[in-house]
């Protein structure tokens, strides 16, 4: 049986033999063309609920997280913190973090912390999240999402958050001293972000930490970061800057009503080396003087597998503290 030549054909091919009229479908009699095959390569994630790709990645910059990741996507993070202290030496951390993200715009992630202070290296702290994203991209203005947090102190408190002066001479210095355990802490977030134009990007984070028994710590605050992406083809570089306030109030180690305010601000860049994998980097300064000389936020990150929800819409072209 003879093959008709036709049925190989791509779909381009067709439509435009199809204008040069009968003349043009004739001279296919007597030839065999090859069917041509069409390979688009995509630069970005899958999409998250219609949200363009930086904020499907669940972690927008260094100091902020934003929306919620594709179902079944998994996002793999290994988080330095360096922290220049005004009042004690250097204090360094590093975390690791997983996040899972599930159907109707929920997820799940799990934090590991180790902190080397003073020649001490321990388990700080064990965490657990979880957030909810309140609607499909772009549906409610600045796509508000819901985040919460337990943290499982696992290591010793190693120093204060303020200048040693702010101390007590009696209790609090021997609290300190003694190497007290870190209790364990509850945090809620509300999560906001919107890109403007493809061109700017930006998301902002208001956080409410307490601890849940010592001293009974609170920290309250917020984070913004913008983001400008140099290589608009495939957004694999963005430049931007972003800052933090914390007003943090230690009950049981300083005077009553003693608060120590921090606010710390600089640049920060980001550089995906390929579709999946992305370097962050942010040098930041101390601008108030319970703030450190300087915060330096290094992230590396991958992000495996997801898909998209079948009620998301197409894409329009992702730390906290």
């Amino acid at each position: 049986m003879s093959r008709n030549p036709l049925r190989t054909l791509s779909v381009s091919t067709v439509l435009a033999l199809s204008l040069l009229g009968p003349s043009g479908l004739s001279s296919l009699q007597g030839q065999t063309v090859q069917n041509e095959s069409i390979v688009v390569r995509g630069e970005e994630v899958p999409s998250s609920y219609g949200a363009t790709p930086d904020f499907s990645r669940s972690r927008f910059s260094n100091l902020t997280n934003a929306y919620v990741l594709p179902p079944g996507a998994v996002y793999a993070g290994l988080v330095y913190q360096g922290d220049s202290l005004k009042f004690n030496r250097p204090d360094h951390m590093l975390t690791q973090e997983v996040e899972i993200g599930l159907p109707h715009r929920f997820g799940i992630a799990f934090e590991n912390s180790i902190e080397n202070h003073r020649g001490t290296t321990q388990e700080r702290t064990f965490s657990i999240e979880g957030r909810y994203a309140l609607a499909d991209w772009n549906k409610i203005p600045l796509n508000p999402t819901l985040f919460v947090e337990y943290k499982f102190g696992a290591g010793d408190i190693l120093h204060d958050e303020g200048p040693p002066e702010m101390l007590p001479k009696g209790e609090g210095r021997a609290f300190l001293e003694e190497h007290m355990p870190l209790p364990d802490s509850f945090e809620v977030r509300l999560l906001l972000a919107q890109d403007f134009d493809n061109k700017v990007e930006w998301a902002a984070n208001f956080f409410f930490e307490s601890e849940t028994s010592g001293d009974r710590g609170r920290e309250v605050g917020f984070s913004q970061s913008l983001m400008f992406p140099i290589l608009l083809s495939n957004e694999r570089l963005k430049v931007g800057a972003e800052m933090q306030y914390t007003s943090f109030t230690d009950a049981g180690l300083r005077e009553e009503g003693t608060k120590s305010a921090r606010v710390i601000i600089g640049p920060t860049v980001a550089w995906k080396p390929s579709t999946n994998t992305r370097l962050d980097v942010s040098p930041l300064f101390g601008v108030t003087d319970d703030a450190p000389h300087a915060s330096v936020f290094v992230v590396f990150s991958m992000l495996f597998g997801g898909s998209e929800s079948p009620q998301a819409e197409a894409p329009a072209s992702t730390r906290n503290r």
